[in-house]
């Protein structure tokens, strides 16, 4: 869930305001956005799929970023996804992802709209992205947009414990019983 806020800025004064800010913020079309936090459930998927990431991709050349590691998504919008796999090339010192490969958000009931509209939009226009990947929280099920020669296509749905998905561009496929775990805990 997000809470827009009054408080309007450019890029590069976002950046600086928000380091050691507590509490999650975006910039949104320069309009300052707080983000809420999130259930139990969110915070064990994507860590279960950055520890997936982690352990296939080469850390010479990839490295998996969560949700404190912004995206440059142009003049305007800065957001902070739950998951983020760039180029291992990157300075210490970076602010943003220097060239990211796959994009993932685990989405709630507030956030499906969005995390599903507005940010897919955003995201898939972006030049070096190959994969935009969005994962359910409450239940095994994810959609995934993979770059083909003439763009985006329509995001694949996968439904299911027994789903798997492929990321051609990394050379990986990720079972959602892997994500998803044991059973769920109410």
């Amino acid at each position: 869930m997000n809470v827009q806020t009054d408080l309007r800025m450019d890029k590069a004064t976002f950046l600086a305001w928000v380091q050691g800010r507590e509490g999650r913020h975006e910039l949104d079309d320069g309009r300052v956005v707080m983000m809420t936090g999130g259930t139990r459930a969110h915070g064990r998927i994507f860590r279960r799929l950055a520890a997936a990431l982690e352990a296939r991709l080469d850390p010479d050349r990839w490295e998996v970023w969560t949700s404190d590691f912004a995206v440059d998504l142009g003049p305007k919008t800065i957001r902070y996804p739950d998951l983020v796999v760039d180029t291992a090339r990157g300075a210490d010192r970076d602010l943003t992802a220097t060239a990211p490969i796959l994009i993932a958000e685990v989405i709630s009931p507030s956030s499906a709209t969005d995390d599903l509209g507005d940010k897919a939009a955003q995201y898939l226009k972006m030049t070096g992205l190959d994969a935009y990947l969005v994962l359910a929280q409450d239940e095994p099920k994810a959609w995934i947009w993979v770059r083909g020669s003439t763009g985006f296509p329509a995001g694949a749905e996968i439904i299911g414990a027994d789903g798997s998905i492929r990321i051609p561009s990394l050379s990986i496929d990720l079972a959602l019983a892997e994500i998803y775990g044991g059973p769920k805990k109410g």
